[in-house]
């Protein structure tokens, strides 16, 4: 049996704050998922648009060698983005059966932790598992035909092997040019993952501090209990 504290107000228990956790990330996700998967979610942010990944950059420095290079390359990022927007639409399910597979043993050291401290620890627990339900999800998105009836990974392998035949020729190893061979798959699903978890970390930063953005009872009896430190 619970007792009332001096303020009239029953404690909550700990099932409540786990429950309050689970259901602010979830709300989290919800958020993410609607927010990056529309049209320029990704592309329309600068904070998490995609680029060319990091060992690809030779290639905008080398762009002269591409003929047509410059126009591909735009083509290129707006396909990756497109796909990235594609791809989190079938987040939802991933991040739900990772949230409510959550075993917190101590959910009032993640309550009373950092502001996002419930997205790092989902983070850190089931990024894992999180990452090999997602692959594939990104895979198929990357083989629609989302920019001007092309395939992301079509655009993808123009722009790879028309950079790596220039790299190969005389030039381009006279210049000690390295041919690039990402494997964009993983790229686009490592950052599409990252974006999300920033994206519930914000919600559950907004849950924490703005009492307005409890918009349930248990979110306000467990997120509450901060306004009282």
């Amino acid at each position: 049996m619970q007792s009332v504290s001096n303020s009239g107000t029953i404690p909550t228990t700990n099932i409540e704050n786990i429950s309050g956790i689970k259901s602010a990330l979830a709300l989290g996700t919800e958020n993410a998922v609607s927010n990056l998967s529309v049209e320029n979610g990704f592309f329309g942010n600068q904070a998490l648009k995609l680029l060319l990944p990091e060992e690809a950059q030779i290639i905008v420095e080398n762009i002269s060698l591409i003929p047509g290079g410059k126009a591909l390359v735009d083509k290129t990022i707006l396909s990756i983005n497109r796909s990235a927007e594609d791809a989190v639409k079938e987040a939802g399910p991933v991040f739900k059966k990772a949230i409510q597979d959550m075993s917190i043993s101590d959910a009032m050291g993640i309550l009373l932790g950092g502001n996002n401290a419930a997205t790092q620890y989902l983070q850190k627990t089931t990024s894992s598992q999180l990452k090999s339900l997602f692959l594939p999800k990104v895979q198929a998105s990357l083989k629609k035909p989302l920019v001007g009836n092309v395939s992301t990974i079509e655009t993808w392998n123009l722009l790879i092997n028309a950079y790596n035949t220039a790299a190969n020729s005389t030039l381009g190893k006279l210049a000690n040019l390295k041919s690039v061979n990402t494997q964009l798959d993983q790229y686009v699903t490592d950052k599409a993952l990252s974006a999300l978890f920033t994206k519930i970390a914000e919600t559950e930063n907004s849950i924490r501090t703005d009492p307005a953005a409890r918009t349930t009872t248990l979110l306000k009896r467990v997120f509450g209990q901060l306004n009282k430190q």
